[in-house]
């Protein structure tokens, strides 16, 4: 149970299903312990540098030239126009968001600042995963999100960067590598899910599986929308 996890102001029902998610695994055999993952507060920060970065180098190939979407093109426009209508056209606020940002941190002055510095970031968050599980550890137990499921469409004029926080449980997957299965294990007052997530060992899926069967086992959970529209 990663120590670091426990934020301040986490939702009630959340930490008490992580510690309903607990008493299960330990109800099915398990050893709980606590461990520390050190560098978990800078990884919303590491993660929307890198991933931003990502996307930026990736998505450069869509340009209306070889792949993806081309747009209509007026009589008099040039290649230029031809990019600029494209991925306006092709891409969505977030991923254009995504692509500005990336490009950002990618550009000559700004390299070292930032981009740089989030990979020596990342390998100190893998870092901490590696002794936690060179220690005997085989799986770790936390919160997918600090929230439970949004409702359909509530979040449509969030704030992006709220929405980038509900990301904080899940990124350190992402940036050390390793495999993980949310679980969902019960409902909040709206009923809504709430889930639990498992993260394992690398190259170790099935292994992650077999403790996330015996999690889903233990919640017993059957619950399903009325709708699924």
């Amino acid at each position: 149970i990663p120590r670091e996890y426990r934020l301040d102001g986490m939702p009630a029902e959340i930490a008490a299903l992580w510690d309903r998610g607990m008493d299960m695994m330990r109800g099915a055999g398990a050893e709980i312990v606590d461990i520390s993952l050190p560098h978990t507060k800078y990884a919303l920060p590491t993660y929307y540098v890198i991933a931003p970065a990502e996307a930026s180098s990736n998505l450069a190939r869509y340009d209306g030239v070889r792949y993806g979407h081309r747009a209509k093109l007026a009589a008099g426009d040039g290649i230029t126009e031809m990019y600029e209508k494209t991925r306006a056209e092709g891409f969505g606020p977030e991923v254009q968001r995504r692509i500005m940002a990336g490009t950002y941190v990618l550009s000559a002055g700004f390299y070292d600042a930032y981009y740089n510095r989030a990979r020596k970031v990342r390998a100190l968050i893998k870092r901490d995963f590696e002794q936690a599980f060179a220690a005997g550890i085989d799986a770790i137990l936390a919160p997918t999100t600090p929230s439970s499921a949004f409702g359909l469409g509530e979040q449509g004029g969030a704030d992006p960067v709220e929405m980038y926080l509900n990301d904080v449980f899940t990124v350190t997957l992402n940036l050390a590598g390793l495999p993980g299965v949310a679980v969902p294990v019960g409902l909040d007052a709206k009923g809504l899910p709430l889930g639990l997530q498992l993260i394992g060992r690398p190259w170790e899926e099935a292994e992650l599986l077999n403790h996330a069967y015996v999690l889903e086992q233990a919640a017993g959970f059957v619950a399903k929308p009325a709708k699924w529209w």
